[in-house]
């Protein structure tokens, strides 16, 4: 059995999830504990579920590519429109 590497969720975060527009989480198990634990601080944000697996090291280079990869898709381009195809707020 895999166990997440999620820490706790600091108290920091929780004031983070009142004002976020996106929140992206790596796995659809940390969607699922996000939205359990903080259902009515998330009605306003994007929750996007980016399906990378819980398993690299913290900063490792091939995680950091993915991450920039999949992210860069559901934000704005810095060259103005969007960066890719727009998604559900409980998209999966």
């Amino acid at each position: 059995m895999r166990r997440s590497h999620a820490p706790p969720i600091p108290d920091q975060v929780r004031d983070d999830e009142e004002w976020a527009d996106i929140i992206f989480v790596m796995e659809r198990a940390h969607r699922a504990k996000l939205q359990r634990r903080f259902r009515a601080q998330l009605k306003r944000a994007r929750v996007i579920c980016l399906d990378i697996p819980d398993d690299y090291a913290f900063m490792q280079p091939e995680l950091v590519a993915l991450l920039e990869k999949k992210v860069a898709r559901h934000l704005p381009s810095p060259l103005g429109g969007e960066g890719g195809r727009r998604s559900r707020p409980d998209e999966g």
